[in-house]
Protein backbone atom coordinates (compact mmCIF):
# COMPACT_ATOMS: atom_id res chain seq x y z
CA UNK A 1 0.00 0.00 0.00
CA UNK A 2 1.12 3.18 -0.79
CA UNK A 3 2.24 5.79 2.14
CA UNK A 4 1.19 8.72 0.15
CA UNK A 5 -2.93 9.76 1.20
CA UNK A 6 -2.80 11.29 -1.99
CA UNK A 7 -2.39 8.32 -4.03
CA UNK A 8 -5.05 6.31 -1.14
CA UNK A 9 -7.58 8.98 -2.42
CA UNK A 10 -6.76 8.96 -6.13
CA UNK A 11 -7.31 5.19 -5.94
CA UNK A 12 -10.49 5.31 -4.12
CA UNK A 13 -12.29 8.00 -6.43
CA UNK A 14 -11.06 5.33 -9.61
CA UNK A 15 -13.05 2.80 -7.54
CA UNK A 16 -15.96 5.09 -7.32
CA UNK A 17 -15.62 6.61 -10.88
CA UNK A 18 -14.94 3.49 -12.58
CA UNK A 19 -15.93 0.63 -10.28
CA UNK A 20 -15.66 -2.10 -14.22
CA UNK A 21 -12.15 -0.59 -14.66
CA UNK A 22 -9.47 -3.32 -13.48
CA UNK A 23 -6.28 -1.79 -11.52
CA UNK A 24 -4.03 -3.31 -14.16
CA UNK A 25 -3.13 -1.44 -17.83
CA UNK A 26 -5.33 -2.11 -20.47
CA UNK A 27 -4.22 -3.58 -23.41
CA UNK A 28 -4.99 -0.60 -25.91
CA UNK A 29 -3.06 1.70 -23.10
CA UNK A 30 -0.20 -0.63 -22.70
CA UNK A 31 0.54 -0.60 -26.94
CA UNK A 32 -0.04 3.36 -27.00
CA UNK A 33 2.96 3.49 -24.32
CA UNK A 34 5.08 2.20 -26.73
CA UNK A 35 4.75 4.99 -29.59
CA UNK A 36 7.61 6.29 -30.02
CA UNK A 37 7.82 10.16 -28.58
CA UNK A 38 9.20 12.34 -30.82
CA UNK A 39 9.47 15.56 -28.67
CA UNK A 40 12.66 16.90 -26.71
CA UNK A 41 13.10 15.66 -23.52
CA UNK A 42 13.29 19.12 -22.37
CA UNK A 43 10.38 21.06 -21.10
CA UNK A 44 7.98 18.41 -21.22
CA UNK A 45 5.00 18.63 -18.99
CA UNK A 46 2.74 15.37 -20.22
CA UNK A 47 3.61 11.79 -21.32
CA UNK A 48 2.79 11.61 -24.44
CA UNK A 49 0.91 8.11 -23.83
CA UNK A 50 -1.65 10.67 -21.97
CA UNK A 51 -2.24 12.81 -24.57
CA UNK A 52 -3.00 9.88 -27.44
CA UNK A 53 -5.23 8.23 -24.55
CA UNK A 54 -6.88 11.50 -23.84
CA UNK A 55 -7.24 12.60 -27.92
CA UNK A 56 -8.45 8.75 -28.82
CA UNK A 57 -11.88 9.13 -25.56
CA UNK A 58 -12.01 12.79 -26.94
CA UNK A 59 -12.99 10.93 -30.50
CA UNK A 60 -14.75 8.29 -29.64
CA UNK A 61 -17.15 11.01 -27.97
CA UNK A 62 -17.24 12.74 -31.36
CA UNK A 63 -14.46 15.50 -30.60
CA UNK A 64 -13.18 16.08 -34.65
CA UNK A 65 -10.68 18.98 -33.82
CA UNK A 66 -7.54 19.60 -31.77
CA UNK A 67 -10.07 22.60 -30.47
CA UNK A 68 -12.60 20.26 -29.73
CA UNK A 69 -10.37 17.56 -28.28
CA UNK A 70 -8.76 20.05 -25.68
CA UNK A 71 -12.29 21.29 -24.63
CA UNK A 72 -13.85 17.83 -23.87
CA UNK A 73 -10.35 17.52 -21.90
CA UNK A 74 -11.92 19.79 -19.77
CA UNK A 75 -15.10 17.82 -18.34
CA UNK A 76 -12.12 14.73 -17.39
CA UNK A 77 -11.48 14.30 -13.58
CA UNK A 78 -8.17 14.56 -12.08
CA UNK A 79 -8.45 10.64 -11.01
CA UNK A 80 -9.74 9.86 -14.43
CA UNK A 81 -6.96 11.76 -16.08
CA UNK A 82 -4.41 9.73 -13.44
CA UNK A 83 -5.38 6.50 -15.06
CA UNK A 84 -4.45 7.63 -18.43
CA UNK A 85 -1.22 9.00 -17.43
CA UNK A 86 -1.89 12.95 -17.06
CA UNK A 87 -0.70 14.59 -14.23
CA UNK A 88 -1.43 18.14 -12.94
CA UNK A 89 -2.72 20.58 -15.83
CA UNK A 90 -4.32 19.22 -18.74
CA UNK A 91 -2.53 19.20 -21.83
CA UNK A 92 -3.64 22.81 -23.57
CA UNK A 93 -4.67 22.60 -27.29
CA UNK A 94 -1.47 24.30 -28.51
CA UNK A 95 0.23 20.98 -26.65
CA UNK A 96 -2.19 18.41 -27.98
CA UNK A 97 -1.77 20.25 -31.62
CA UNK A 98 1.62 20.37 -31.79
CA UNK A 99 2.46 16.57 -30.35
CA UNK A 100 -0.04 14.78 -32.72
CA UNK A 101 1.42 16.70 -35.46
CA UNK A 102 4.83 15.56 -34.83
CA UNK A 103 3.84 11.38 -34.47
CA UNK A 104 4.93 9.36 -36.83
CA UNK A 105 1.50 8.34 -37.97
CA UNK A 106 2.39 5.03 -40.08
CA UNK A 107 4.34 3.96 -36.74
CA UNK A 108 1.10 4.56 -34.72
CA UNK A 109 -0.64 2.98 -37.35
CA UNK A 110 0.98 -0.26 -37.10
CA UNK A 111 0.91 0.00 -33.24
CA UNK A 112 -2.75 0.30 -33.32
CA UNK A 113 -3.09 -2.67 -36.51
CA UNK A 114 -1.30 -4.71 -33.79
CA UNK A 115 -3.25 -4.23 -30.87
CA UNK A 116 -6.26 -4.82 -33.09
CA UNK A 117 -5.11 -8.02 -34.27
CA UNK A 118 -4.76 -9.68 -31.06
CA UNK A 119 -9.24 -9.34 -31.26
CA UNK A 120 -10.55 -13.00 -31.36
CA UNK A 121 -11.45 -14.29 -34.50
CA UNK A 122 -14.36 -17.54 -35.22
CA UNK A 123 -11.73 -20.14 -36.79
CA UNK A 124 -14.54 -22.06 -38.14
CA UNK A 125 -14.83 -19.31 -40.82
CA UNK A 126 -11.96 -17.56 -43.44
CA UNK A 127 -10.80 -14.17 -41.95
CA UNK A 128 -11.31 -12.14 -44.64
CA UNK A 129 -9.70 -8.55 -44.96
CA UNK A 130 -10.69 -5.64 -47.26
CA UNK A 131 -7.75 -3.47 -48.65
CA UNK A 132 -9.40 0.37 -49.92
CA UNK A 133 -7.66 3.59 -49.90
CA UNK A 134 -9.57 6.88 -49.06
CA UNK A 135 -8.38 10.82 -49.68
CA UNK A 136 -8.64 12.89 -47.18
CA UNK A 137 -10.34 15.83 -48.94
CA UNK A 138 -9.68 18.94 -46.60
CA UNK A 139 -5.84 18.12 -46.18
CA UNK A 140 -4.61 19.92 -49.16
CA UNK A 141 -2.62 23.15 -49.06
CA UNK A 142 -3.28 25.43 -51.85
CA UNK A 143 -2.38 23.55 -55.25
CA UNK A 144 -1.08 20.62 -52.89
CA UNK A 145 -2.65 16.61 -53.50
CA UNK A 146 -4.74 16.05 -50.32
CA UNK A 147 -3.37 13.21 -48.45
CA UNK A 148 -4.19 9.93 -49.48
CA UNK A 149 -4.56 6.61 -46.76
CA UNK A 150 -4.64 2.99 -47.45
CA UNK A 151 -6.39 1.16 -44.97
CA UNK A 152 -6.92 -2.79 -43.97
CA UNK A 153 -10.59 -3.64 -43.02
CA UNK A 154 -11.74 -6.48 -41.51
CA UNK A 155 -14.88 -8.15 -43.37
CA UNK A 156 -16.56 -9.56 -40.50
CA UNK A 157 -15.96 -7.73 -37.26
CA UNK A 158 -15.41 -3.84 -38.98
CA UNK A 159 -12.11 -2.95 -36.96
CA UNK A 160 -8.97 -1.24 -39.22
CA UNK A 161 -6.26 -3.65 -38.95
CA UNK A 162 -3.92 -1.11 -40.19
CA UNK A 163 -3.53 1.82 -42.34
CA UNK A 164 -0.55 3.34 -44.28
CA UNK A 165 -0.04 6.69 -45.81
CA UNK A 166 0.27 7.06 -49.75
CA UNK A 167 2.95 9.21 -50.57
CA UNK A 168 2.17 11.97 -52.39
CA UNK A 169 4.33 11.47 -55.53
CA UNK A 170 3.07 8.14 -56.28
CA UNK A 171 -0.43 5.63 -55.59
CA UNK A 172 -1.69 2.93 -53.54
CA UNK A 173 0.19 -0.17 -55.53
CA UNK A 174 3.53 0.72 -53.97
CA UNK A 175 1.92 0.64 -50.50
CA UNK A 176 -0.12 -2.72 -50.94
CA UNK A 177 2.32 -4.94 -50.00
CA UNK A 178 4.14 -2.44 -46.70
CA UNK A 179 0.80 -2.23 -45.20
CA UNK A 180 0.10 -6.09 -45.51
CA UNK A 181 3.20 -6.80 -44.37
CA UNK A 182 2.55 -4.99 -40.54
CA UNK A 183 -0.89 -8.02 -40.45
CA UNK A 184 -0.72 -11.71 -39.67
CA UNK A 185 -2.67 -12.83 -43.21
CA UNK A 186 -1.50 -16.55 -43.63
CA UNK A 187 -4.37 -18.41 -44.56
CA UNK A 188 -6.59 -15.27 -44.44
CA UNK A 189 -8.28 -14.25 -47.79
CA UNK A 190 -7.73 -10.58 -48.97
CA UNK A 191 -10.08 -8.42 -51.07
CA UNK A 192 -9.24 -5.34 -53.04
CA UNK A 193 -10.66 -3.58 -56.06
CA UNK A 194 -8.90 -3.45 -59.71
CA UNK A 195 -5.93 -0.88 -58.75
CA UNK A 196 -4.59 -3.90 -57.22
CA UNK A 197 -5.30 -6.50 -59.58
CA UNK A 198 -1.62 -6.72 -60.77
CA UNK A 199 0.73 -10.04 -60.87
CA UNK A 200 2.99 -8.61 -57.95
CA UNK A 201 0.55 -8.16 -55.37
CA UNK A 202 -1.19 -11.82 -56.45
CA UNK A 203 2.26 -13.15 -56.54
CA UNK A 204 3.02 -11.67 -52.83
CA UNK A 205 -0.27 -12.73 -51.33
CA UNK A 206 0.32 -16.50 -52.75
CA UNK A 207 3.87 -17.28 -52.89
CA UNK A 208 5.38 -14.61 -50.23
CA UNK A 209 2.24 -14.63 -47.48
CA UNK A 210 0.50 -17.56 -47.81
CA UNK A 211 -2.58 -15.63 -48.16
CA UNK A 212 -5.77 -16.10 -50.76
CA UNK A 213 -7.32 -13.09 -53.11
CA UNK A 214 -10.27 -12.16 -54.22
CA UNK A 215 -9.56 -9.19 -57.01
CA UNK A 216 -11.93 -6.99 -59.41
CA UNK A 217 -10.84 -7.07 -62.84
CA UNK A 218 -11.43 -3.88 -64.88
CA UNK A 219 -9.81 -2.36 -67.73
CA UNK A 220 -6.70 -1.30 -65.95
CA UNK A 221 -6.07 -4.88 -67.00
CA UNK A 222 -6.63 -4.88 -70.40
CA UNK A 223 -5.60 -8.75 -71.25
CA UNK A 224 -6.97 -10.06 -68.20
CA UNK A 225 -10.33 -8.28 -68.79
CA UNK A 226 -10.87 -9.08 -72.08
CA UNK A 227 -10.29 -13.19 -71.60
CA UNK A 228 -12.84 -13.05 -68.72
CA UNK A 229 -15.14 -11.25 -70.59
CA UNK A 230 -14.64 -13.96 -74.12
CA UNK A 231 -15.33 -16.85 -71.65
CA UNK A 232 -18.60 -18.56 -72.63
CA UNK A 233 -21.01 -16.69 -69.99
CA UNK A 234 -23.93 -17.52 -71.75
CA UNK A 235 -23.63 -21.21 -71.13
CA UNK A 236 -22.95 -21.44 -67.22
CA UNK A 237 -25.80 -21.09 -65.04
CA UNK A 238 -26.20 -18.59 -62.25
CA UNK A 239 -24.65 -20.01 -59.29
CA UNK A 240 -25.66 -17.22 -56.68
CA UNK A 241 -28.81 -14.33 -57.12
CA UNK A 242 -29.72 -11.93 -54.43
CA UNK A 243 -32.32 -9.16 -54.57
CA UNK A 244 -32.88 -6.31 -52.04
CA UNK A 245 -34.56 -3.00 -51.64
CA UNK A 246 -33.15 -0.03 -49.58
CA UNK A 247 -32.92 3.62 -50.15
CA UNK A 248 -35.29 3.94 -52.64
CA UNK A 249 -33.62 1.29 -54.93
CA UNK A 250 -34.58 -2.15 -56.40
CA UNK A 251 -31.17 -4.42 -56.77
CA UNK A 252 -30.66 -7.65 -58.47
CA UNK A 253 -27.49 -9.26 -58.66
CA UNK A 254 -26.33 -12.48 -60.31
CA UNK A 255 -23.50 -14.14 -59.95
CA UNK A 256 -21.41 -16.62 -62.18
CA UNK A 257 -18.44 -18.85 -61.39
CA UNK A 258 -16.52 -21.23 -63.66
CA UNK A 259 -12.97 -22.87 -62.92
CA UNK A 260 -10.25 -21.74 -64.67
CA UNK A 261 -7.19 -23.89 -64.45
CA UNK A 262 -4.99 -23.27 -67.37
CA UNK A 263 -5.87 -20.27 -69.87
CA UNK A 264 -6.12 -16.91 -67.75
CA UNK A 265 -2.94 -15.08 -67.56
CA UNK A 266 -3.30 -14.64 -64.02
CA UNK A 267 -1.07 -15.61 -61.00
CA UNK A 268 -2.37 -18.48 -58.70
CA UNK A 269 -6.12 -17.96 -60.62
CA UNK A 270 -8.23 -20.77 -60.04
CA UNK A 271 -11.60 -19.47 -60.57
CA UNK A 272 -13.38 -16.56 -62.48
CA UNK A 273 -16.70 -14.95 -61.29
CA UNK A 274 -19.16 -12.04 -63.62
CA UNK A 275 -21.43 -10.73 -61.28
CA UNK A 276 -24.21 -8.52 -63.13
CA UNK A 277 -26.24 -6.17 -61.27
CA UNK A 278 -29.47 -4.82 -62.34
CA UNK A 279 -30.59 -1.54 -60.20
CA UNK A 280 -34.17 0.56 -60.43
CA UNK A 281 -35.51 3.11 -58.91
CA UNK A 282 -38.95 2.28 -57.18
CA UNK A 283 -41.03 4.27 -59.21
CA UNK A 284 -39.01 3.48 -62.53
CA UNK A 285 -39.14 0.96 -64.64
CA UNK A 286 -35.71 1.12 -66.00
CA UNK A 287 -33.27 -0.77 -65.28
CA UNK A 288 -29.36 0.20 -64.90
CA UNK A 289 -26.97 -3.12 -65.78
CA UNK A 290 -23.38 -3.33 -64.42
CA UNK A 291 -21.05 -6.60 -65.49
CA UNK A 292 -17.92 -6.77 -63.08
CA UNK A 293 -15.65 -9.43 -63.59
CA UNK A 294 -13.51 -10.66 -60.61
CA UNK A 295 -10.73 -13.76 -60.32
CA UNK A 296 -9.25 -15.44 -57.17
CA UNK A 297 -7.02 -18.35 -56.04
CA UNK A 298 -9.72 -20.21 -54.32
CA UNK A 299 -10.42 -23.44 -55.71
CA UNK A 300 -14.09 -23.97 -55.96
CA UNK A 301 -14.18 -26.53 -52.45
CA UNK A 302 -12.63 -23.80 -50.59
CA UNK A 303 -15.16 -20.87 -52.02
CA UNK A 304 -18.69 -21.60 -52.81
CA UNK A 305 -20.38 -19.18 -55.14
CA UNK A 306 -23.01 -18.00 -52.17
CA UNK A 307 -19.34 -17.01 -50.29
CA UNK A 308 -17.89 -15.84 -53.23
CA UNK A 309 -21.34 -12.82 -53.57
CA UNK A 310 -20.57 -12.41 -49.71
CA UNK A 311 -16.99 -11.24 -49.70
CA UNK A 312 -17.64 -9.39 -52.78
CA UNK A 313 -20.42 -7.44 -51.18
CA UNK A 314 -18.25 -7.26 -47.74
CA UNK A 315 -15.67 -5.76 -49.76
CA UNK A 316 -18.20 -2.87 -51.33
CA UNK A 317 -19.19 -2.20 -48.02
CA UNK A 318 -15.79 -0.84 -46.88
CA UNK A 319 -17.36 2.63 -48.57
CA UNK A 320 -20.26 2.54 -45.72
CA UNK A 321 -18.45 1.05 -42.56
CA UNK A 322 -15.47 2.86 -42.85
CA UNK A 323 -15.15 6.17 -45.94
CA UNK A 324 -19.04 6.70 -44.70
CA UNK A 325 -18.77 7.42 -41.31
CA UNK A 326 -15.37 8.79 -40.89
CA UNK A 327 -16.73 11.42 -43.81
CA UNK A 328 -20.69 12.02 -42.34
CA UNK A 329 -20.47 10.64 -38.77
CA UNK A 330 -17.11 12.25 -37.76
CA UNK A 331 -16.40 15.05 -40.20
CA UNK A 332 -13.02 13.79 -41.80
CA UNK A 333 -13.71 15.32 -45.44
CA UNK A 334 -14.17 18.73 -42.97
CA UNK A 335 -11.49 18.72 -41.33
CA UNK A 336 -9.12 21.72 -41.34
CA UNK A 337 -6.20 19.50 -40.05
CA UNK A 338 -3.49 20.10 -42.56
CA UNK A 339 -0.40 20.45 -40.69
CA UNK A 340 2.40 17.99 -39.97
CA UNK A 341 1.22 13.98 -39.36
CA UNK A 342 -1.95 15.93 -38.16
CA UNK A 343 -4.30 14.28 -40.52
CA UNK A 344 -3.09 10.66 -40.84
CA UNK A 345 -3.22 10.96 -36.74
CA UNK A 346 -6.37 12.24 -37.11
CA UNK A 347 -7.77 9.47 -39.23
CA UNK A 348 -5.49 6.88 -37.15
CA UNK A 349 -7.81 7.95 -34.09
CA UNK A 350 -11.42 8.33 -36.18
CA UNK A 351 -10.16 4.45 -37.54
CA UNK A 352 -9.65 3.69 -33.49
CA UNK A 353 -12.86 4.75 -32.41
CA UNK A 354 -15.02 3.14 -34.64
CA UNK A 355 -13.09 -0.37 -33.78
CA UNK A 356 -13.37 0.55 -30.21
CA UNK A 357 -17.27 0.63 -31.03
CA UNK A 358 -17.80 -1.95 -32.80
CA UNK A 359 -15.96 -4.01 -30.26
CA UNK A 360 -18.91 -3.16 -27.97
CA UNK A 361 -21.36 -4.75 -30.35
CA UNK A 362 -22.43 -1.41 -31.82
CA UNK A 363 -24.12 -1.19 -35.07
CA UNK A 364 -24.43 2.24 -35.22
CA UNK A 365 -21.73 4.47 -35.00
CA UNK A 366 -23.28 7.71 -34.74
CA UNK A 367 -25.87 6.57 -31.66
CA UNK A 368 -22.43 5.15 -29.93
CA UNK A 369 -20.93 8.58 -30.24
CA UNK A 370 -24.02 10.22 -29.12
CA UNK A 371 -24.20 7.88 -26.09
CA UNK A 372 -20.40 8.40 -25.09
CA UNK A 373 -20.76 11.67 -25.54
CA UNK A 374 -23.20 11.98 -22.96
CA UNK A 375 -20.86 10.36 -20.10
CA UNK A 376 -17.22 11.25 -19.98
CA UNK A 377 -16.41 8.70 -18.48
CA UNK A 378 -17.90 6.23 -20.89
CA UNK A 379 -14.67 6.87 -23.28
CA UNK A 380 -12.52 6.32 -20.63
CA UNK A 381 -14.36 2.97 -19.66
CA UNK A 382 -14.01 1.98 -22.79
CA UNK A 383 -10.60 2.57 -23.77
CA UNK A 384 -9.15 1.57 -20.03
CA UNK A 385 -10.98 -1.97 -20.64
CA UNK A 386 -9.69 -2.71 -24.28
Amino acid sequence: MSSSPTYTVVDQFDEDEFPDVPPAPAALLAALRTVPDPRDPRGRRHGLVGILALAACAVIAGARSFVAIAQWATSVTPAAADRLGITGEMPSESTIRRTLNRVDGNGLDEIIGTWAALRPTDPQHMSVIAVDGKSLRGSGVGDDRCRHLLAALDHTSGIVLGQRDVDLKTNEITVFATLLDQIDILGKLVTADALHTQTAHAKYLVQDRGAHYLLTVKRNQPTLHDQLATLPWRDVPVADARHDKAHGRIEQRTLKVVTVAAGIGFPHAAQAIQITRKVRKRRSRKWRTETVYAVTDLPAEQARPHQLATWLRGHWSIENRLHWVRDVTLGEDLSQIRTGNGPQVMATLRNLAISLHRLTGATNIAHAIRHHAADHTRPLTLLLTS
